[in-house]
């Protein structure tokens, strides 16, 4: 069996990425990646997770959306794919523009639907190859990597290395600026030398956008491919500054990390730590003589190796002990603690601005309808979450909640009450927050306190933490009972004719959200006991949509379509089945025009 054709057994293509990711390590390169990227279950995987991308409901040129092509059959939707692929041609791009934080707006080129998942399907294919690659203390874009690791860095070089300099360099419009030619080089240099697949890529790059015409630079955003090349271009910036002092090439071979860092010292060179999420990014330095130095020479990279233009009044240095810095919506400075510095963390200005305006604007839409509640709720947990890695996130929530208390007063005094939620809270509620702040309840459900948010420690970037090796996935897999990764391959690899794609995938989903149990049981399930039900069945009306579907253990199904118990009576003592799991499911059987099981 060839390697490909190994490969293929896999609906995540598990083996087929460890193998890419460990030949780019290795140095190798990739003549032929054209026929992984037309792979059955690459396609299918494509389609996956453009599905779970939002904005798989917003139409491109074409008018095409995720709801007109999910019931196609799995062998016709591949069909089709194959066949755009074959003689690539891509549509022409929607520009659209959506509103920045500064008042401006920020231009987004959206493709078509069909373009978008041919986008996703070569970023599977080129994401183990680049990652192999890809300088450490990048964090924007890449699978496994955060923003609370890039803060996480941050605090750690203010913290423990005591580096009190930044040198912030902005690039004017990156994303529209890229040069094309240079980006073909760079994705050469990468290793990727596929003729077929690199003349794809430049017909992606020069696709004509409506109302402009085809562009001459950019990898316009919107496009599903463009953040990774635009890490491409970057990481050439990021090798280079890590050069300089990080990843420093000795002529001697050290034996510890900190006699090198003794020995570079003694040197003329600049001392310096890049920190970067997507086109923003931070120096870190000891002293200002070396961030001019620093400053002087990335302006001077960025201009003539880059070929592009960066943006005086947004650049510059900071000195952390006496002005703040701001990075990725949190402003950050070095505050004296005892004879040492330490990182102090804010919610930026902008942020908490943007925040009160879009919470208002939802609690507006509560008085005309009482169901936003729950996506109030999770506006409110979202932005909890978000910015719960700053050092003094409670004084920021507590000004928020209290712009906007007479607001919510004047709005919900007639839907609730305001008080604390001692009784009939939810899970969630119970789980995350303290019941010492009041909160307004609309009907049965309590608004998530604005105020009770506590400060998280941000983590740093665990080494090794990739998606692309066995080591990798443990780590991040880390206390779940059962491999997902391996049980999803199982099932997947388990095809089932005649089902649609939406079905597919939607078992797919179901699955890792209910982290491989049983919906009646809760019994951790293998690949071997999984059956996927319809809770409407399919010949009474139902649908393969993800909330009609249940997973449960292939004798629970039996219970549930049984005629007579006694028929089922051996797998009701098996399972120990008791008053709770009965009534899921003679739910269940109800819905299948059966008698509950009494």
């Amino acid at each position: 069996m060839s390697t490909l054709e190994r490969s293929t057994e896999y609906y995540g293509l598990t083996v087929l990425f460890d193998q890419l990711y460990e030949s780019s390590s290795n140095g190798k390169t990739f003549n032929k990646l054209y026929p992984f990227i037309v792979l059955k279950q690459n396609i299918l995987l494509a389609y996956r997770n453009m599905k779970r991308n939002s904005g798989a409901k917003t139409p491109g040129v074409d008018g095409i959306t995720i709801a007109d092509i999910e019931k196609l059959d799995e062998n016709q939707f591949v069909a089709i794919i194959r066949a755009k692929l074959s003689d690539y041609q891509p549509g022409s791009v929607k520009r659209v523009y959506i509103p920045k934080r500064n008042g401006k707006k920020r231009p987004l080129g959206i493709p078509n639907l069909y373009d978008r998942i041919i986008q996703q399907a070569i970023k599977q294919i080129l994401e183990p190859i680049v990652e192999a690659k890809f300088f450490k203390h990048s964090y924007g874009f890449r699978p496994l990597r955060s923003v609370e690791q890039a803060m996480g860095r941050l605090h750690s070089l203010i913290n423990v290395s005591q580096l009190h300099y930044v040198v912030d360099v902005d690039i004017k419009g990156f994303f529209d600026h890229v040069n094309h030619r240079l980006l073909r080089c760079q994705v050469w240099n990468m290793g990727i030398r596929d003729t077929q697949l690199l003349a794809i890529i430049s017909k992606i790059l020069k696709a004509e956008i409506i109302g402009e015409g085809i562009p001459a630079k950019g990898t316009p955003q919107g496009g599903v491919l463009s953040p990774l090349l635009a890490n491409i271009v970057l990481n050439d910036l990021d090798q280079w500054i890590a050069s300089q002092w990080e990843n420093f090439s000795s002529k001697h071979q050290y034996s510890r990390g900190g006699k090198l860092y003794r020995a570079l010292k003694g040197t003329a060179l600049k001392e310096g730590y890049l920190i970067r999420y997507a086109d923003d990014f931070k120096l870190l330095t000891r002293s200002y003589s070396m961030a001019k130095r620093w400053y002087t020479v990335i302006k001077g990279y960025i201009e003539n190796h880059l070929k592009l233009e960066i943006s005086p009044e947004k650049s510059g240095i900071t000195n952390l002990r006496k002005k703040r810095t701001e990075f990725l919506g949190f402003e950050i400075r070095a505050v004296s603690k005892g004879n040492k510095y330490t990182a102090r963390s804010y919610v930026s200005q902008v942020s908490k601005q943007t925040m009160i305006e879009k919470l208002r604007g939802t609690i507006k839409r509560i008085q005309v309808n009482p169901g936003y509640i729950h996506l109030l709720n999770y506006q409110i947990l979202g932005m909890q979450n978000y910015y719960r890695i700053a050092t003094t996130v409670s004084v920021a929530f507590s000004e928020i909640d209290y712009k906007l208390k007479p607001m919510m007063k004047i709005r919900l005094k007639t839907l609730g009450k305001y008080s604390k939620p001692y009784h009939e809270t939810n899970l969630t509620f119970d789980k995350l927050y303290r019941k010492t702040y009041r909160t307004w309840k609309i009907g049965k459900t309590w608004i998530y306190p604005i105020a009770d948010v506590q400060f998280k420690v941000p983590i740093n970037f665990i080494p090794g933490m990739v998606p692309y090796t066995s080591t990798g996935r443990n780590k991040y897999y880390k206390g779940i009972g059962i491999d997902i990764k391996i049980e999803m391959a199982k099932i997947l690899r388990r095809r089932e004719t005649g089902r649609t794609v939406e079905y597919m995938d939607n078992r797919l989903s179901r699955y890792v959200m209910v982290r491989g149990r049983c919906e009646i049981t809760g019994r951790v399930l293998s690949s071997e006991e999984v059956h996927c039900h319809h809770v409407t069945p399919v010949s009474m009306g139902g649908t393969d949509r993800y909330d009609n579907l249940k997973i449960i253990h292939k004798n629970v199904h039996k219970i549930i379509h049984a005629k007579t118990i006694k028929s089922v009576l051996k797998y009701l003592i098996e399972f120990q089945i008791t008053d709770k799991q009965f009534d899921k499911i003679n739910l269940l059987r109800t819905k299948c025009h059966l008698e509950p099981i009494k």
